[in-house]
């Protein structure tokens, strides 16, 4: 039992600050809880009202029946030290602080806050926030935030520190078909950082890949030790803001601490074995192949295209982002020359022409699959006359068990929900572009190249 199990599988939530009022975010919180099918208690907090939506509503926490495993608190600021002291008397010691008005405000806010960490600490409760859009748990059907909308249950533990990015990056993983065993908005920071996020989800079984926005730490040694040892249990993919000069002054006021020298970040982030991600795509795209691929280990990567033109923009990402495409060996070519027209491209990457149907496909990903000198594999599809993406997507999920190899696909433009919800329900990462499935196949290779350096030492 670790103290965050209250943060993510909690068997009962207090909601300080419910309200019945339609709108306002006590009230979207306890929607939340209920419509998301959550099966533990919900305890209703607040002295306005004896009751909310016919559930029994209670003046203090202290009135509660049974002590609840985590506080949500969603009161104004100024009332914030005192109910969280109450908090603390029941025994709760987990509190995610949604209130806003502390050290991303004025001095006054910082003193608030230095007043709630100091009651946190005397009474043994972590917090997360305050300012904080809250905790989603989909493994356990829990939502306790005022998010509108709830994420998929996947492998992916994602936190930010960036209320609005969490939301944002909710409705993007709707529509990219992106599965989450954790969603967390840190707010300020307070009391639990990044650090302690790294640490606890490193050990959590349902994740498999941790990913990150932030803008700030005010933890560094803390996170580099967590990075550190977190990275050699599973990959970690951060998109750090801020790497400008105006960028990190906007963070700084955006968060109330100091985004810190980006290039301290960087070194960091490389030693640790940590993929950065320069944007919002590079980021669930790399951690999605993260999530469900093995590592790219070794040069030697495979462009399997039916448009050509699809193929040589790939070829030129791949190189700009140091990817070495495989020499392919002559007993391999021959082998694709006897299932492919006379004119295929004959070399990598294999462009097997326009009119290749799902055999032709299956058949060339079944010959690189077992080349030896092929370590990944990129499959390009575009819309043709004999293409059928859903056979197609049945084959790239066989080869890509059969082979063991690092796969990602490409269905270039197009919207193909059956075919995409397919191969990611079979852990293969389907890009509309070719440049993102590079980006995916980018951060398998790094993961590689980390995890063959440490068992070198």
């Amino acid at each position: 039992m670790h103290e965050f199990d209250g943060f993510f599988n909690p068997k009962s939530v207090a909601v300080i600050g419910a309200t019945p009022t339609s709108g306002k975010i006590g009230n979207i919180i306890i929607e939340n809880l209920f419509s998301e099918g959550y099966k533990g208690r919900v305890y209703f907090v607040n002295p306005n009202y004896k009751e909310i939506l016919g559930i029994a509503c209670f003046a203090s926490i202290l009135d509660c029946p049974e002590t609840p495993d985590m506080a949500v608190i969603v009161v104004p600021a100024k009332l914030v030290g005192g109910v969280l002291e109450e908090t603390g008397k029941k025994g709760v010691k987990c509190a995610t602080i949604i209130s806003a008005g502390f050290s991303e405000g004025d001095e006054e806010g910082k003193a608030r806050e230095k007043e709630i960490l100091g009651i946190a600490k005397k009474h043994g409760i972590r917090i997360v926030g305050p300012n904080s859009l809250g905790v989603i748990s989909p493994h356990h059907n829990l939502n306790a935030s005022f998010a509108r909308t709830t994420p998929m249950k996947g492998a992916i533990a994602f936190f930010s520190q960036s209320g609005a990015f969490c939301t944002a990056a909710i409705e993007y993983s709707i529509g990219e078909l992106l599965g989450f065993s954790a969603f967390v908005s840190t707010g300020n920071k307070a009391d639990i950082d990044d650090a302690d996020l790294v640490s606890y989800f490193s050990n959590d079984p349902k994740t498999k890949c941790i990913a990150a926005y932030m803008e700030s730490t005010r933890k560094g040694q803390e996170l580099f030790k967590a990075l550190e040892k977190g990275s050699r249990k599973k990959p970690i993919v951060i998109l750090k803001a801020g790497r400008s000069k105006k960028g990190a002054k906007a963070a700084s006021s955006h968060t109330g601490a100091l985004a810190g020298s980006d290039a301290a970040f960087d070194a960091v982030f490389k030693q640790t074995g940590v993929y950065r991600a320069r944007t919002m795509f590079e980021l669930f795209d790399a951690s999605q192949a993260l999530a469900n691929q093995p590592p790219l280990k070794g040069d030697g990567l495979v462009i399997v295209t039916n448009a050509g033109g699809m193929g040589v923009i790939a070829t030129d990402y791949a190189e700009e982002m140091g990817l070495e495409l495989a020499e392919l060996s002559a007993n391999t070519l021959a082998e694709i020359g006897k299932v492919c027209p006379p004119t295929w491209s004959w070399g990598n990457p294999i462009d097997i022409i326009g009119d290749a149907d799902t055999a032709r496909y299956s058949n060339v990903l079944t010959i690189v699959g077992q080349a030896p000198e092929v370590k990944g594999i990129l499959v390009i599809a575009a819309r043709q006359a004999a293409t059928n993406l859903f056979e197609l997507a049945k084959w790239i999920s066989i080869t890509a068990k059969l082979s063991g190899k690092p796969t990602v696909a490409c269905f270039a433009g197009i919207e193909d929900p059956e075919s995409e919800r397919f191969l990611d329900g079979r852990g293969v990462p389907v890009m509309p572009v070719p440049e993102r499935a590079v980006t995916a196949l980018h951060a398998l290779s790094v993961r590689g190249q980390y995890l063959s350096k440490r068992a070198r030492r």
